[in-house]
């Protein structure tokens, strides 16, 4: 099938798109307000962006209120700092509850029975329960026009300048076990994923890309 999305002619019951792009880190940020109040919120429009040195981006549609902007943008841009907390499927109960709490006066770390661990460059808190916590500062934040308020979003650039790792997911050889961590990612309609097998991939010689091609019909 092919289909626009301007003209959204795709004939499906449900929107494809985002199933099209998967699978999506979950970017469990925690910010704080100018009172000091903490707001914990997971965005499954994030990725990493740079390495060296090391950036991350979450993205956030408006609010439901027109006008608006969602609280971990609006308390990112004003202290130019927030933690991206790594959702895992051990967390995920706590990933859902912090991400339907609408109410700016809310605690969703508290509310999830989550608890708030210092950090050490900067003011918002971490996770404690997160086995991996990114201390990040603002690097950037573009805004992306939408067809409706919601549709418009605000991509928040941050800089890590911290990286919190549980020693206890560090393995002998000095790798992450990333299916011991079991990372939470988002998929499309309603539906995640974790993950729990991890294989790896070299560099390929002519021979096994002409056996690649060949098999391939190429």
């Amino acid at each position: 099938m092919f289909y626009e999305p301007d003209l959204n002619n795709h004939g499906l019951p449900f929107n494809p798109f985002k199933s099209c792009v998967v699978p999506r880190p979950i970017a469990w940020i925690s910010t704080i307000n100018a009172n000091g109040a903490v707001n914990l919120a997971p965005f499954s429009q994030a990725a990493m962006v740079g390495s060296d040195p090391p950036y991350v981006m979450f993205s956030a549609g408006g609010h439901e209120i027109e006008g608006k902007r969602k609280d971990s943008v609006e308390n990112a841009e004003a202290s130019g700092e927030f933690v991206y907390n790594l959702a895992t499927y051990d967390l995920r109960e706590g990933v859902n509850i912090s991400g339907q709490i609408t109410d700016s006066g809310i605690d969703e770390m508290k509310a999830a029975g989550l608890t708030p661990a210092p950090s050490t460059l900067i003011k918002p808190p971490r996770v404690a329960e997160s086995p991996i916590n990114l201390e990040c500062r603002i690097e950037q934040i573009m805004k992306l026009p939408g067809k409706s308020w919601s549709g418009t979003v605000w991509m928040v650039i941050g800089r890590v300048v911290g990286i919190h790792i549980k020693d206890e997911f560090i393995m002998a050889d000095g790798k992450l076990d990333i299916a011991r961590l079991k990372p939470l990612a988002r998929l499309g309609y309603m539906d995640y994923t974790s993950v729990d097998h991890v294989f790896e991939m070299g560099a390929i010689d002519d021979a096994q890309a002409g056996t690649w091609r060949k098999a391939m019909g190429g």
